[in-house]
């Protein structure tokens, strides 16, 4: 029995899936809220700077979830000024991210980012048991982040901001960031799975045609589960410590509760569930391998 057809240690629904690609910002690390410090900072320094009636300011829960994360920052900056009515010109779109980065980057260098417990946890008992993984991430500084938290050897793989721009890579919710991730694990999409907490991300990992689409709801709200299932998520966790065998067994589906547990869409929401790919039973299938040999990451800068 080969290390990646051992026994995994995590529930039953990751026991199929030969390779998982993680997100990074809001999964691995805790700079989801540095990046929404920042987003709210810059927004509402440009709105606050437009002539006429004053705009709502930028909410740093329902905008970012809504129209940022998981974006690139062009992209989430042209998404959040069609939010308020305003042109995304791509001068105006431009500053916008440039502002944003800026703050970013100086409260990053303040405060700094720290994996969360249970996502190391996770981490180390699937490379432990031989599964490989992947960060994927919009963000230019997710080799950065994950460097300073100390979790950047677990990874086989990285697929960030830099390299996502050097190989023209269409951002979420195009599946494209995490399908090079599994390619360079040397496993098709639909033998691996997909872990994320923005919906742009779980869409993508649904339009991918990945075998498993976690998604992780730090708010730990109801709406917000929906949302993530709506989007996309087959399974949705409140910290991924709860995909470990020993931490218990998941509440029945769609009861609230700490444990892992599938959330179901809202019935009336239903045809808003973006479509992909038919997944195969049993996670086969569903992919073209970019080769057999997983492509580790380069020393020397971004890979």
């Amino acid at each position: 029995m080969t290390a990646r057809t051992a026994r995994s240690p995590a529930l039953p629904a990751l026991r199929g899936v030969r390779a998982v690609v993680f997100d990074t910002d809001g999964v691995v690390t805790d700079s989801a809220r540095v990046h929404a410090a920042a987003w709210k900072a810059a927004s509402d320094a440009f709105l606050e700077g437009l002539p006429g009636s004053p705009q709502r300011p930028f909410d740093e829960v329902d905008d970012y979830l809504r129209h940022v994360d998981g974006r690139s920052r062009r992209d989430g900056a042209a998404s959040f000024l069609a939010s308020r009515g305003l042109p995304p010109e791509a001068r105006v779109v431009e500053a916008l991210a440039a502002d944003k980065d800026r703050r970013f980057t100086a409260r990053l260098r303040e405060q700094g980012a720290e994996a969360f417990p249970g996502t190391v946890r996770l981490l180390r008992a699937l490379r432990d048991a031989g599964v490989p993984l992947a960060a994927a991430s919009a963000s230019r500084h997710a080799r950065e982040l994950l460097e300073r938290a100390g979790v950047l050897d677990l990874f086989a793989a990285l697929v960030d901001g830099v390299e996502a721009a050097r190989l023209d890579l269409p951002g979420k919710p195009d599946p494209a960031l995490f399908l090079e991730a599994a390619r360079r694990l040397g496993e098709p999409p639909g033998r691996c799975a997909v872990v994320e907490d923005a919906l742009a991300g779980v869409e993508a990992g649904h339009r991918g045609g990945f075998a498993l689409v976690v998604g992780v709801d730090r708010t730990a709200t109801p709406a917000t589960a929906t949302a993530l299932a709506r989007h996309g998520a087959d399974v949705v966790v409140q910290d991924l410590a709860e995909l470990l065998d020993d931490a218990g067994p998941p509440p029945p589906s769609g009861t609230a509760g700490p444990r892992a547990a599938p959330v179901p869409p809202d019935p009336a929401q239903a045809a808003d569930r973006p479509e992909g790919p038919r997944r195969p039973a049993g996670g086969e299938g569903g992919g073209e391998s970019g080769g057999g040999t997983p492509r580790a990451m380069s020393g020397g800068g971004p890979v």
